[in-house]
C-alpha cells in the first residue's frame, strides 16, 4: 500500500519515508532560474510548505533526495545557507510576536556556529543574514505563513495592528540586504497590501496570479492520473462506477481551484484523504471553520456567492482594518476564478466545486437561522426530494421549519433579507441549481430552481398573497425562458407571513396552464 502525506511538510522526510511525491521540480527550477525576489498566496492546505522546504533542501545542496525527480541533472545543487522560518511556530500567541521573533533569530545563530549581538528586532535579523553571508555566500530566505500574527488576530484589531508594525520593523531590512540574498519566497494565505506590510519591498515579484506560478502547488488533471490511478480506479469499484465516470466525480467535487489561465487544480489535501479512505467527503473544510468569515457573510447578507464581479483593485487594497469580503473569501480559496476579462480588469469569482459549495451553504444557513451547522442537513435533503418528486407541499412544512429557529427579533430587523438568504440557501445547500433574481425580459423574478425533471419559477411576497405572486409570474412572463427545455415549468406563488414566520399561502400550478388561464 502507498503511503500518503497527509500532514507531512518536509520534502525529506516525506522522500527518505517513502511516501508519495508529485514531482513540482521542473516548475521549482523555472522559479528559481527566472528571478530572485517572490510572495505567493494560497489557501490553507494547498502545498505552500511542502514548496519551501522542497526549495530548502534543493538550496542546501541536497542532491540525493532528488535521485529520480524532474530536476535530476538539470540543477548545479550549489550549497546556500537557508534561513527558513515558519511563522506558524513562532509561539507569538504565547510569548508575543516580537519576543518569538528574535529567539527565532537567536536560536538560527545558534544553529550556525555563532552569537547575535545587535540590539533591536532589524538590526539582529540584518546581523544574522550578514554573519551567514560569510566567504561570498549567499543566503536563502524562505518565510512560511507570515500572516498567520494577523490573520489570527483579525477580529483584535489592536493586536493585528501592532503585528504588523512589528512586521514592517522585520522586514524593512531586506531591502538592503539584496547583497547577501540568493533567493526570497514568502508565502502565506492573504495577501496583504504592500502598503500597509511590504512598503519597502517594492521589489517583490507576486506570483499569485502569475501564469508561471499556477501549478506550484495543487495537483493539476494529469498529476491525479498520473499519482492516483490505481487508489481512484479501486474506488470506482467501491462507487460501482466507470473509471471514466469516477474521474468525473472527482473532479465536480474537489477540482475548479484557479488563479489564472486555463489550468484548473485540485486542493491536495482532499484528494490525499480521498485516496487513503476511499471515500468521498468535506476534508478540507473540516481542517478549520471560518468563523470571522461566516460571521462577516451574515453581517452584510452575502449568500449568493455565485458569479460575482470584482476589479483589480480588490485583489491590491486588502489591509487590517479593510478586510473586504470578497478578497477575503478568494484568498482563503472559498472562491475562485472562473473567469476574467483583460480589456476591463474585471473578474468573475465563483466556488471551486461541490465540496466547497455545499459546506459554504450549510454554514451560512446555520449562521443565518442561529443554530448548529449540523441541523439543517437532514431539512436541507428533504426539501430536495420534494422539489425532485414535485411534492411542494411536503417541501413547504420543512421550509417553515427552518424558518421556526430563526429569532423573533433577529428576523424583525431585515424581514426580507432573511426570508431570501434562508430560501436561496435552503434551495442550493444539497445541490440544487438555483438561480435567485433572474433577469427577464419584463422583470426579475425572486427564484429558479431547477431539478431533474422540473424547473421551479417562484415567486415570494411577504404579507401578501399566493394569487398576487402567480400573477406576477403570468403577467411578467417569469417562466417563459425555460418553456422547450425538455423539463416540466412550474409556477409557484408563495406568501410569507412576518408575523408568523412561516408560509401561510403558496399555490403551484403548470406554467403552462397559469398562461392559458390568464
Amino acid at each position: 500500500m502507498k503511503k500518503y502525506p497527509i500532514g507531512l511538510q518536509d520534502f525529506q522526510e516525506l522522500l527518505k519515508g517513502g511516501y508519495l511525491y508529485v514531482d513540482k521540480t521542473e516548475s521549482i527550477f523555472k522559479l528559481v532560474e527566472a528571478g530572485k525576489y517572490y510572495f505567493l498566496s494560497r489557501p490553507r492546505r494547498f502545498g505552500k510548505s511542502l514548496l519551501l522546504s522542497t526549495l530548502k533542501y534543493l538550496f542546501l545542496g541536497k542532491k540525493d533526495l532528488f535521485e529520480g525527480l524532474w530536476i535530476d541533472g538539470k540543477y548545479d545543487f550549489e550549497p546556500h545557507p537557508v534561513l527558513h522560518f515558519s511563522f506558524s511556530t513562532l509561539g507569538y500567541r504565547e510569548i508575543g510576536l516580537q519576543a518569538g521573533l528574535l529567539q527565532a533569530l537567536n536560536n538560527k545563530a545558534r544553529e550556525a556556529g555563532f552569537e547575535l549581538t545587535q540590539q533591536g528586532l532589524g538590526p539582529r535579523f540584518q546581523e544574522l543574514i550578514q554573519k551567514l553571508a560569510k566567504d561570498g555566500q549567499k543566503v536563502v530566505l524562505l518565510i512560511d505563513e507570515y500572516d498567520k500574527p494577523l490573520v489570527d488576530y483579525i477580529e483584535k484589531q489592536d493586536q493585528a495592528e501592532e503585528n504588523r508594525e512589528i512586521l514592517k520593523s522585520f522586514f524593512s531590512i531586506l531591502k538592503d540586504a539584496d547583497a547577501y540574498l540568493r533567493f526570497f519566497l514568502i508565502t502565506g494565505v492573504s495577501k496583504f497590501s504592500k502598503v500597509s506590510l511590504f512598503s519597502d519591498l517594492n521589489n517583490l515579484e507576486d506570483l499569485t496570479l502569475a501564469p508561471a506560478s499556477t501549478t506550484l502547488t495543487g495537483y493539476t488533471q494529469k498529476e491525479l492520473e498520473d499519482y492516483f490511478e490505481e487508489p481512484l480506479r479501486e474506488l470506482a469499484k467501491e462507487e460501482n462506477l466507470s473509471y471514466e465516470s469516477l474521474l468525473d466525480k472527482v473532479r465536480l467535487w474537489y477540482n475548479g481551484y484557479r488563479w489564472s489561465g486555463e489550468n484548473t487544480l485540485y486542493n491536495p489535501f482532499s484528494i490525499l484523504n480521498l485516496v487513503k479512505q476511499q471515500r468521498f467527503s468535506n476534508f478540507w473544510w473540516e481542517t478549520g471553520t471560518p468563523t470571522f468569515l461566516i460571521k462577516k457573510l451574515r453581517e452584510g447578507f452575502h449568500y449568493d456567492l455565485t458569479q460575482l464581479e470584482a476589479s483589480q483593485v480588490m485583489f491590491e487594497s486588502f489591509t487590517i482594518d479593510n478586510t473586504n469580503w470578497l478578497a477575503l473569501l478568494f484568498q482563503t480559496g472559498y472562491l475562485t476564478l472562473v473567469n476574467y476579462e483583460p480589456e476591463d480588469q474585471l473578474y468573475t469569482l465563483d466556488y471551486p466545486n461541490l465540496e466547497v459549495k455545499n459546506t459554504m451553504h450549510q454554514h451560512l444557513l446555520a449562521a443565518f437561522r442561529s443554530t448548529q451547522n449540523t441541523d439543517s442537513l437532514p431539512l436541507l435533503i428533504k426539501i430536495k426530494k420534494s422539489l425532485e418528486r414535485g411534492e411542494v407541499e411536503q417541501m413547504i412544512e420543512q421550509v417553515n421549519i427552518l424558518f421556526s429557529s430563526v429569532p423573533y427579533q433577529l428576523f424583525q430587523q431585515k424581514q426580507e433579507a432573511f426570508f431570501h438568504a434562508i430560501l436561496h440557501l435552503s434551495f442550493s445547500g444539497v445541490g440544487l441549481f438555483v438561480e435567485s433574481e433572474v433577469s427577464t425580459a419584463k422583470g426579475r423574478v425572486d427564484t429558479v430552481v431547477h431539478t431533474k425533471e422540473r424547473i421551479y419559477v417562484i415567486e415570494f411576497k411577504l404579507d401578501g398573497s399566493s394569487a398576487a405572486a402567480l400573477s406576477q409570474i403570468r403577467e411578467k412572463r417569469y417562466g417563459s425562458p425555460f418553456l422547450g427545455k425538455g423539463k416540466a415549468v412550474i409556477a409557484l406563488g408563495v406568501n410569507f407571513s412576518s408575523e408568523k414566520k412561516e408560509v401561510t399561502e403558496w399555490e403551484a400550478i403548470s406554467y403552462e396552464s397559469l398562461l392559458v388561464g390568464g
